[in-house]
Order: C-alpha cells, then structure tokens, then sequence
C-alpha cells in the first residue's frame, strides 16, 4: 500500500518522537532499528524510506529531545516570572526529573553516549547546551557579558552532574542530598 506525503511526514515525525524518548531510555546503542520501529508503529522497512541511516535518526532525535528540554526550562521560567531560575531548578532538580528517563534531560539521559557519536550528533548537543546556557544567562545576576556565561556554564554543569549522581545511586535519600545540594550552590552561584 502506498503511503501519501503527508502520511509520510507524519511518520517521520513520529519515528523521531519515539527515538528521542527510546534513546534517552536505552541510550543510542540500546536499541535496535526493529524495536524504534515497532515503538512507532512501523515496520523496520519503513525506516529506510525516512532515514539515511540510524546516525540520521540520532541527529534528528537529538535535536527534538533538546529543543523539548529547553523548551521545558523557558516554561517553567514562564510560569513563575518572579523568580524564573528558582522555578528551573525546582523542576529540574527535583526527585521527579529524576526519574523522568524517556522525556527528562537529554543532556544527562544521553551526555556519554553523544560523547562517542559523530560530530553531527555532537552538533545537536553543543546546540542544546548553548540554548540551555542562553535560558541561564537571561536568569544570572550581573550584566558582564563573559562573567554570567561562566557563571551560566558553571551553574549547567552543577545541574547536570548533580541529576546524573542522582540517578546512578541506589539510596533515595543520598540521591535527593546530591539534588537539594545542588540547588543551594545554584542559588549561590546565581547571586552574587
């Protein structure tokens, strides 16, 4: 059966929803072309008439998954415009986002595998992490341009790392520790 363009457009997209969420589950190499397909609904030879290859998939994947969680942060900062970078950090380093794997942070779910992907999967997460950077630096105290990106860069690392420990510990309470003090140095580092 022939499929029209819009179907097809459709499923692309679809495919690419589904990848983004499967990979931040299983990591890129977790999972095969027959289960992302089977995921979206599709037959493993309708990935070929989508993708170039599983790389392809990856990049656009990426992409959705930052501009999500991005999104995400500009959100929250949206919805509480007194204290925007208060309402990011209650979202972000909270026990919930940690346990968010298919639709939480990209940047932590899927950092080390990027790491060991092509320069075009690494394009999509040095793009992710500057957008990110740019939702920060609008939140930082202070109006020197280079001072609030480090302080920006500072304060990315500081969430990110804390969310990973968080999630690659057994004990709750020593993963809630690892978050609550990662708040107060964000809160810190944003002030002065």
């Amino acid at each position: 059966m022939r499929v029209s363009r819009t179907q097809a457009a459709e499923n692309r997209q679809t495919v690419i929803n589904v990848a983004s969420r499967l990979f931040r589950e299983r990591g890129f190499d977790g999972i095969g072309l027959k289960d992302l397909m089977k995921g979206a609904g599709l037959t493993q030879g309708a990935f070929y008439k989508q993708f170039a290859s599983k790389e392809d998939l990856a990049v656009e994947a990426s992409r959705r998954a930052l501009e999500s969680a991005s999104g995400r942060w500009s959100d929250a900062a949206a919805a509480h415009p007194d204290d925007p970078l208060g309402a990011v950090i209650a979202f972000y380093l909270s026990g919930d986002h940690r346990e968010e794997k298919m639709d939480g942070c990209p940047i932590v779910a899927l950092g080390s595998d990027a790491a060991r992907q092509g320069p075009e999967v690494k394009a999509e997460f040095e793009a992710g992490i500057k957008a990110h950077l740019d939702v920060l630096g609008r939140f930082i105290a202070g109006n020197d341009g280079e001072a609030s990106r480090g302080k920006a860069m500072g304060i990315l690392a500081t969430m990110v790392g804390a969310v990973t420990l968080s999630r690659v510990v057994n004990d709750p309470a020593l993963a809630q520790a690892l978050l609550d003090a990662a708040a107060e140095q964000v809160r810190d580092a944003a002030a002065v």
